[in-house]
């Protein structure tokens, strides 16, 4: 009986934490993931977000935090919090704070981004002045495979295998990501 409420009880965290929706924050080519808050100023950011990616320049503000200027204001529901590394909060309902220290102020929540220690955090907010791009998706910087045309061609799979090619097409591998002549290119299945 306990093992079975336990079973249930893991199976429901799980579906619930997937269920939480996420942004991503991509500063100096490196991307992660921000697990927002269940706020009306995190749904409106998604929500902005979707439509388009959005560009932050932000600053270094107290030596713990990089503050910057969102293109329009969110929803305020500001209290005073506690914050500590990784928080993402709405400060004056049109910037964007994102903790790399710690600070107690009266916020709105906006999200936390996932899976970084303090320290990581501050190597990836690095610098006085930074751009940090909010989207919907991660940005790879990777780009579709497009077939060479008379070019011989080099392919490897991520092992560091070297596919022979001799008589096939880029087409008739499976999907995946491949450094083809070395570039990385995503190939989708049954097609370039």
């Amino acid at each position: 009986m306990k093992a079975t409420f336990l079973l249930i009880f893991l199976t429901l965290i799980t579906v619930m934490s997937e269920a939480q929706e996420r942004l991503f924050i991509t500063v100096n080519g490196a991307t992660h993931t921000i697990l927002l808050s269940d706020t009306d100023a995190a749904r409106q950011l998604k929500k902005r977000v979707e439509s388009g990616n959005v560009t932050v320049t932000m600053n270094d503000y107290g030596g713990f935090e990089k503050v910057g200027e969102l293109p329009w204001s969110l929803p305020t529901a500001d209290r005073q919090i506690s914050t500590v590394p990784g928080d993402v909060m709405l400060y004056l309902g049109n910037n964007i704070v994102i903790f790399y220290g710690t600070n107690s102020w009266s916020y709105t929540p906006l999200g936390k981004i996932e899976g970084m220690t303090s320290g990581q955090i501050r190597d990836f907010l690095t610098g006085n002045y930074i751009e940090a791009i909010l989207s919907a998706d991660t940005q790879t910087g990777i780009s579709i495979a497009e077939a060479d045309s008379d070019e011989r061609m080099t392919v490897y799979n991520l092992q560091g295998e070297k596919i022979d090619m001799t008589g096939r097409n880029l087409s008739e591998l499976p999907g995946g990501l491949y450094i083809i002549n070395g570039k990385k290119k995503i190939i989708e299945t049954g097609r370039l």
